[in-house]
């Protein structure tokens, strides 16, 4: 007891923490760090995979396959939600990804090239963990207590994220790429322990008081969680649910863009390194590797900071309506700027101001953004949403690059004034998501101003 009420006063230096509220939000926090610490170790590898067997144009045009599996995998996921329990269906999650690692470990170092499969694996990987967490997150906590309790929840993704960039770092010249697969599945073992323990303190927490009950979302849950397309017409069907699918993939759309400017120009500096004598007897592939390992160093320090020490205090002061607003704006200067300035200097800053936002601020909003949905909603909708929607938003981005690349010869400037546009429609989308969960949580706090 001593415990919790010494973590309940420190934590309160960092957000609205209540009485007793301190252990189960830093278990979930613990429980997200050693998820993004997994999902950042794996990757560089699958930088280095992809990039040195393959390219940045084929990176981005593999999106399309990662559409197709999803489309197959969500509605598979939707039937586990709705006839298992929680613990049942994370854990069943997370023991298949597990053994995924193990497999490719496996075909790796018999000479098999998995470089494609890896890649479609691990956007898949990322995408449904990830959402699965938010999930489990959002079904522990009411509307009220998720405001409040998110950014502490979100600061364990921010240094997940850093202590893995950190670790593959320093793990890729002493053990090697494939290695670091194995130390991905550990993680995952390790975190589905965690998970297990949160939902006994979860089964025994006392029922939420009335005012706290999540509203259902404006339009009736749909049953079909257990049918093949029910998942996918639980988004359609429903206005919310829709518009932030939407600004989603605008989102990841901008981002993958962005993401395809720096690797381009990443991957061409290693080969002129290597080919030049300069590279200190490291291979393109290790380059490249050590290259994406120190600028998700940088984004991912930034974005803890963030999560630290602005996060609760932006969605507590302006609300999840402005905050939602915030990273558009970021990314509208920052793809100005570098349509005008396109070296490799501003492209690596431009991406750590976004991706650094992204991460934290827009990453702990987009969550709390699910809180007054169903519990069905919170789970599968979600899955399409954070897994579909986003993937859909890569697919786009891959037929932009095509026709940049294949048709118009656009270099960075000229990609980044498309994102410019695509800019604008996800502000327009961001501010239409926010005044609609303004909405929605109004009545669970009548003369709140929280």
């Amino acid at each position: 007891m001593g415990f919790t009420k010494r973590a309940d006063k420190l934590l309160r230096a960092f957000a609205d923490v209540r009485s007793g509220e301190s252990t189960n939000a830093l278990l979930l926090a613990l429980n997200i760090f050693l998820i993004l610490t997994a999902y950042y170790v794996l990757k560089p590898v699958r930088e280095a995979l992809i990039l040195k067997e393959g390219s940045a144009e084929l990176k981005s045009y593999l999106s399309a396959g990662q559409v197709i599996l999803l489309m197959f995998i969500i509605p598979l996921y939707a039937r586990l939600v709705a006839r298992t329990s929680r613990r049942r269906l994370i854990n069943t999650v997370t023991a298949i990804f597990s053994l995924c690692l193990v497999v490719f470990y496996a075909l790796g170092n018999a000479g098999v090239r998995i470089d494609v499969a890896f890649f479609l694996w691990i956007g898949i990987f990322n995408m449904m963990i990830v959402a699965q967490f938010w999930g489990f997150a959002n079904d522990i906590y009411s509307k009220n207590e998720g405001e409040r309790l998110f950014p502490i929840v979100g600061f364990g993704a921010s240094v997940g994220a850093v202590f893995g960039s950190r670790l593959a770092a320093r793990l890729i010249a002493p053990i090697g790429i494939l290695e670091l697969l194995l130390v991905g599945c550990a993680l995952l073992v390790l975190q589905a322990f965690i998970t297990n323990l949160i939902d006994r303190n979860a089964a025994r927490k006392p029922a939420a008081p009335k005012e706290s009950t999540p509203v259902p979302s404006p339009a009736p849950a749909t049953s079909g969680g257990s049918s093949r397309s029910g998942s996918f017409a639980m988004v359609f069907q429903n206005p919310y649910l829709l518009q932030m699918g939407l600004m989603l993939l605008l989102v990841n759309w901008v981002n993958t863009t962005g993401e395809y400017i720096l690797g381009r120009s990443i991957s061409r500096a290693a080969e002129a390194s290597v080919a030049a004598g300069t590279a200190g007897g490291l291979s393109v592939e290790q380059i490249i590797g050590q290259s994406y390992a120190f600028y998700f160093t940088l984004t991912n320090i930034l974005g803890l900071l963030l999560q630290l020490f602005l996060v609760s205090r932006l969605v507590k002061h302006l609300g999840v309506t402005v905050c939602v607003a915030i990273l558009p704006c970021i990314s509208l200067l920052s793809y100005n700027v570098l349509a005008f300035y396109p070296v490799i200097g501003v492209m690596l800053a431009a991406k750590v101001a976004e991706n650094s936002t992204d991460y934290s601020l827009n990453n702990t909003v987009r969550n709390i953004l699910f809180l007054p949905c169903t519990r069905e909603e919170k789970y599968s909708a979600k899955q399409v949403i954070d897994s579909f929607f986003v993937r859909f938003g890569d697919v786009m981005a891959a037929v932009l690059i095509f026709l940049g690349t294949t048709f118009m010869q656009l270099e960075a400037p000229g990609f980044a004034m498309a994102n410019v546009v695509l800019v604008i429609a996800w502000l327009g989308l961001a501010i239409g998501v926010g005044r609609r969960y303004r909405k929605l949580t109004a009545p669970l706090t009548p003369g709140n101003p929280q």
